[in-house]
């Protein structure tokens, strides 16, 4: 593998965003574009009997005001389509581009405003009345599957799908164990939050009939897509670009009713158009996840070995599904994690509410699956009086068993196959920095002082690279530079710098010689985008192996020039070069030029025009990277508040394309977990009324409450692409939460606290500091 490869490479990125170059959605410029704003539902649950226009059609400087019936004229469906398979998502089960009958949660777009500026749009949505006929709203998932619920929506069963996951004999498992647990789970919802909300900036070109789409998007060519089916426009009218965006974490890889809604306005109206979401709509619209219910039992033997697992989970969808309702089924698959199962079943309900719809947030149901197994693993550790570590330790699936195949199917069919690791190294190199040995004298100390400090770890195997396919195509002009063009997404993660240091080490040139483009459907119409810790594993994957192509044609071509052979010849310095001799080259510009043709000029044999290849990696299996954390923490049992004092992350990602870019994607991951565990509550009233609409109210972790993290890695190549990596954004993120709320429990021993769902807030940890005194003065 090229020197490259491992290098600790400054993000090329970074100086133009450092220095305030970045071009995001409200940087582009659309001359004559008018704004655009959406009337949104104040109702939970309400059926439309009335939309009054007229005021605010009236008010100066607004062009339109448009419903449903209007943008009939110009869609031909009247709601997002289902996904490419959804094989557990009923017709129905998609939002409306625009409420026309029913709305099923606050924030529902019923109507767009189109004025001259956003100010006016506002003012002019604030004009426009809907009459409401109230209907029962339900913000529980368990109260929406209790026997008489009312409907969550009129034309849906509340249960959107149910099924069974499971292998070997659970129920022998059981019969023949030493000892069993049981313990039920909760884990609220929250959302990503990226700094720069959603938005679309669409430029009608009316001599053209076209129309480009910028959006804040991970998913540009599932917008793209959807576009062209739902407005019923010639492929080769329409193109969707991503600017610079600022931040995805899951929320922006749906295609959401407001971005068909605002481009079926500029199509109807022959204008172009704009909307970029507030804060406010983000807590309103923006998809949300985490919100499931499990009840869990755990056998095992007298050694603490795990003999099965069953339970049940129930999934909170919210009201509508944008995408295939997949988080449940990637819950579901990996409770298991890295530890030997024998035997395991789980029912899992999918059911609606009447809140903002569920989808992927960062580790799209994995952290779920995680908290629930890791509380489990310690609850047997505490019930049988053992060191939590030690329990994980004779579970964890042993190197050896590498690859190791579980009797599951992942979401494409395909086995769920661990393909490498060593989970007990892993383990016992992040213990020994974290000093887990010495802690509980630590603690004995800090209880004499009254401080209540604990330590909690945790485990997680998360799958990466999820496929079918990434495109990428890697063309060198004659010029000399050397561009990338690929359907993956930027979002801030330091992509570009990866692919530029995999394309310039198989080319023998400098990185910075390499352009990344990516995002615009105009040069790569093909693509999947950023989600699932995927796009180094897939794009990554392309571009090496683009890459190689485009240097062996490169030096079949430099073999009739230079009269040597293929095998003698080296890429160097922007050059094809004979090995040993400096002197012999040609420039792989020059080689490029040759390529481009000349009329009446014939290629040498075996050649074709261009020196660029086009390469789709195509994989159904999964890169599964893993890890282990270590939390501290410190809790004041007087206001239940909880520091964190000190955290261990070990990773293995397989091989690190560029290790610095690997500590940004874990930190971030880690932070994100910490804001699941203690700080992302994102709150409704029985009357599904959302009550948290401000970071006033939704608190997110900052860096006052960030501790420094230690992170070490791991290097096992995957086998399952050729570059040997695995996606890192994720696997941070995913056993976050368990190993805080592990170390928090620990800390409050001497309370008897039991947590049994995240997030964790001072005020209900005050709430379970009262309730284990209680129960201490009871006994």
């Amino acid at each position: 593998m090229a020197a490259l490869i491992g290098s600790r490479v400054l993000r090329s990125e970074d100086p133009r965003l450092l220095r305030g170059g970045g071009r995001y959605l409200d940087d582009i410029e659309l001359p004559g574009a008018l704004h655009c704003a959406f009337v949104r539902s104040a109702s939970a649950h309400a059926l439309i009997r009335g939309i009054d226009v007229g005021a605010a059609r009236a008010l100066p400087g607004v062009h339109a005001v448009l419903t449903l019936n209007d943008l009939r004229a110009v869609l031909t469906d009247a709601r997002l389509p289902r996904g490419a398979r959804a094989t557990r998502q009923p017709e129905g089960s998609t939002p409306f581009i625009l409420a026309g009958e029913e709305v099923a949660f606050v924030g529902e777009p019923i109507a767009i405003v189109v004025a001259e500026s956003r100010y006016i749009a506002e003012d002019a949505a604030a004009l426009v009345a809907v009459e409401y006929e109230e209907l029962p709203a339900l913000a529980d998932a368990r109260q929406a599957v209790a026997s008489g619920a009312p409907k969550v929506r009129t034309e849906m069963p509340n249960v959107l799908a149910s099924f069974r996951v499971g292998y070997g004999d659970v129920e022998a498992a059981f019969k023949g164990a030493a000892r069993q647990f049981r313990q039920e789970l909760l884990q609220h919802r929250g959302s990503g939050h990226p700094l720069e909300g959603r938005g679309v900036a669409v430029e009608y070109r009316a001599g053209e009939d076209a129309l480009i789409v910028w959006a804040s998007t991970q998913m540009p060519n599932d917008l793209y897509h959807a576009l062209a089916t739902l407005l019923d426009l010639d492929e080769t009218r329409l193109r969707v670009r991503t600017p610079d965006v600022g931040g995805g974490f899951g929320p922006k890889y749906c295609v959401y009713p407001e971005d068909v809604a605002v481009v079926a306005a500029a199509k109807l109206l022959g204008r172009s158009l704009r909307w970029s979401e507030d804060r406010r709509e983000h807590f309103l619209g923006a998809i949300q996840e985490r919100d499931q219910f499990w009840t869990l039992e755990i056998a095992v033997d007298a050694e603490a070995r795990i003999l099965g697992i069953r339970g049940s989970m129930l999934h909170d969808q919210g009201a509508y599904a944008l995408k295939d309702v997949n988080l449940s089924y990637n819950s579901a698959t990996s409770v298991t994690g890295p530890y030997v199962v024998p035997a395991y079943a789980i029912e899992v309900v999918i059911a609606t509410t009447n809140k903002a719809p569920a989808s992927s947030v960062r580790g799209a149901g994995h952290p779920q699956s995680c908290f629930a197994m890791e509380r489990m693993m310690d609850l047997v550790a505490r019930e049988m009086g053992l060191d939590r570590a030690e329990v994980r330790r004779r579970n964890l699936i042993p190197a050896e068993r590498m690859p190791y195949e579980l009797p599951l199917k992942a979401r494409s069919g395909a086995p769920i196959r661990y393909d490498s690791g060593d989970y007990g190294a892993c383990q016992a190199e992040v213990l020994a920095a974290a000093g887990w040995d010495d802690f509980p004298r630590r603690q004995k100390e800090a209880l004499a002082e009254g401080r209540y400090i604990g330590a909690g770890l945790a485990h997680t195997v998360k799958g990466t690279g999820r496929g079918p396919f990434e495109t990428g195509a890697v063309r060198i002009a004659p010029s000399g530079r050397v561009t990338i063009a690929t359907g993956a997404a930027m979002m801030g993660q330091g992509l570009a710098t990866s692919l530029q240091q995999i394309c310039a080490g198989e080319l023998g040139i400098d990185a910075a010689d390499v352009t990344v483009i990516s995002g615009d459907t105009g040069v790569a119409p093909m693509g999947l985008g950023g989600f699932a810790s995927r796009q180094l594993v897939t794009a990554g994957s392309t571009v090496l192996l683009a890459s190689r192509a485009v240097a062996a044609k490169a030096k079949k071509l430099a073999s009739h020039l230079l009269e040597a052979a293929e095998e003698d010849l080296e890429l160097a310095d922007g050059s094809v070069r004979v090995v040993g001799v400096r002197q012999r080259a040609i420039a792989l510009g020059d080689l490029a030029g040759i390529l481009k043709g000349a009329p009446g000029y014939s290629f040498p044999p075996g050649l074709t025009p261009g020196l660029d290849d086009n390469t789709n990696f195509m994989s159904d299996g999964l890169a599964y990277a893993n890890g282990c954390h270590v939390a501290e923490v410190e809790v004041d049992a007087e206001t239940g508040g909880v520091r964190i004092l000190r955290y261990f992350a070990i990773q293995d990602s397989g091989r690190l394309i560029n290790p610095m870019i690997v500590d940004g994607q874990a930190h971030g991951g880690i932070a994100h977990g910490i804001g699941n565990a203690l700080f992302e509550w994102m709150g409704y009233d029985e009357s599904a009324q959302p009550v948290t609409m401000s970071f006033a109210d939704y608190l997110l972790p900052s860096a006052t409450e960030l501790p420094m993290f230690r992170t070490l890695y791991k290097e096992s190549l995957s086998p399952m692409n050729p570059l040997g990596a695995k996606g890192a954004g994720e696997v941070g993120t995913t056993p976050a939460a368990a190993a805080i709320l592990s170390a928090v429990e620990d800390a409050l021993q001497p309370f008897g606290v039991r947590i049994s769902g995240l997030p964790l807030r001072p005020s209900d940890l005050v709430a379970l500091i009262a309730k284990g005194k209680a129960s201490l003065r009871e006994a």
